[in-house]
């Protein structure tokens, strides 16, 4: 199939396929006679895993590890479990730090009269 196909039938989109292919997360489609690219169900199903793995907040490189894993029968799922888990950890530490920017921004709207007067906190808090 060519990229759009791929593209409709994975969802990602063809800038981010050839992308992709780019970085080496796929590798490069071979091309037809007419120089189009001819992507298998594979590569689909490659493209799908590597989306949900973006859907669930996996950086490329570690993507990139999670495809090894994938691809590699002889691997213990606690290797797997184990990256799960770090990055788990890792959207954990980042929910705290937007929520705590989430009450500071709450907090210095409470402090704003949001009237004619220049005063605000708002300013005076990004300006300190």
């Amino acid at each position: 199939m060519n990229i759009g196909a791929a593209s409709r039938a994975s969802g990602v989109s063809q800038r981010m396929i050839r992308h992709y292919e780019q970085i080496g997360l796929i590798p490069g489609a071979p091309r037809r006679d007419s120089g189009y690219r001819d992507y298998s169900e594979a590569d689909v199903h490659r493209l799908r895993f590597i989306a949900n793995a973006r859907d669930l907040g996996f950086a490329i490189s570690e993507i990139g590890t999670l495809l090894a894993l994938w691809s590699d029968q002889d691997r213990a799922s606690s290797e797997v479990r184990s990256l799960a888990l770090a990055h788990a950890e890792e959207l954990g530490r980042k929910a705290r730090a937007l929520e705590a920017m989430r009450q500071t921004l709450l907090t210095l709207a409470q402090q704003c009269h949001g009237d004619d007067r220049p005063d605000c906190p708002i300013l005076q808090r990004l300006e300190d």
